[in-house]
């Protein structure tokens, strides 16, 4: 069975990652509003239908902001941790909200997804990697270090959604407030293009066909400086640039062709229980 993926946006300005088969598929995060996400996903002819859970990483806005009108519309659960949900003062939705742990895998289908701890200034904060028949795509965004628990998981990965937030010397030399550099560059905010690189370059599986280059800053980075920077190292994975304006395409791993790729999104998705 194939896995299907797309950034429905990415960056500071909100970030939401789709990861799905045929049958269902999982947002990692929902921090565009709900009315955009439905917008994008229906250009790229994805079903909200076929949308089975919400994980939430961590609660800044930016990843959170569209999750609770979201989850209300089409009543998806929401993977959130009480310790995240203290920490962003959110409600709790007793029928909706679901808690999650690091390390204990979560079935949603056909599929798994893993959650592990990451780096960051926020309460609980998380990565993920959903998998299915084999075929692992993560999602690794606001990762304030290369730690072994992301390297473990990124070697594992057909496919990646990898943070490479900033250029440091655009960020030495940018006109950010002192104070705000040091959290960005200080162990829990956010990986740079080399450290991000350096990870591809010394842990990237031999079988991982894409690489999502994700949350970039606006003020930061350059899309065509890091894109350079990876190509030149990329070999056979397929560099993309996840947009803080847009959609990317839907990629596919598993060998569907367009064709039979556009008639299993079109499909009614099975009636099954999440539980």
């Amino acid at each position: 069975m194939s896995l299907f993926f797309t950034s429905l946006n990415s960056g500071s300005n909100g970030n939401c990652y789709y990861v799905g088969n045929s049958n269902e598929a999982v947002l990692v995060d929902a921090g565009i509003s709900c009315r955009e996400t439905e917008k994008r996903m229906k250009r790229l002819g994805l079903s909200m239908q076929k949308v089975k859970a919400i994980f939430i990483s961590h609660e800044h806005g930016d990843h959170i902001k569209g999750m609770d009108v979201m989850a209300h519309k089409y009543q998806i659960p929401i993977y959130i941790t009480k310790n995240t949900l203290i920490g962003g003062r959110l409600k709790r939705n007793k029928k909706l909200w679901v808690d999650f742990k690091a390390e204990e895998p979560i079935k949603i289908g056909d599929m798994t997804v893993h959650p592990f701890s990451k780096q960051h200034d926020a309460s609980d904060p998380h990565s993920f990697t959903i998998e299915c028949t084999g075929i692992k795509v993560g999602v690794f965004t606001d990762v304030g270090i290369v730690c072994d628990n992301l390297i473990k998981h990124f070697k594992e990965c057909h496919a990646a959604f990898l943070e490479a937030n900033y250029d440091e010397q655009m960020l030495e030399h940018g006109g950010y407030p002192l104070h705000l550099k040091n959290r960005i560059r200080g162990g829990r905010g956010h990986l740079s293009n080399h450290q991000a690189l350096r990870l591809f370059k010394e842990h990237r599986p031999p079988f991982m066909s894409h690489l999502f280059l994700s949350h970039l800053s606006k003020e930061n980075n350059d899309p065509e400086l890091v894109h350079a920077l990876f190509a030149n190292e990329a070999s056979k994975t397929n560099i993309v640039i996840a947009s803080r304006y847009k959609e990317t395409d839907v990629y596919t791993i598993g060998g569907v062709n367009q064709v039979e790729y556009k008639r299993k999104l079109s499909e009614k998705p099975a009636q099954m229980s999440l539980f």
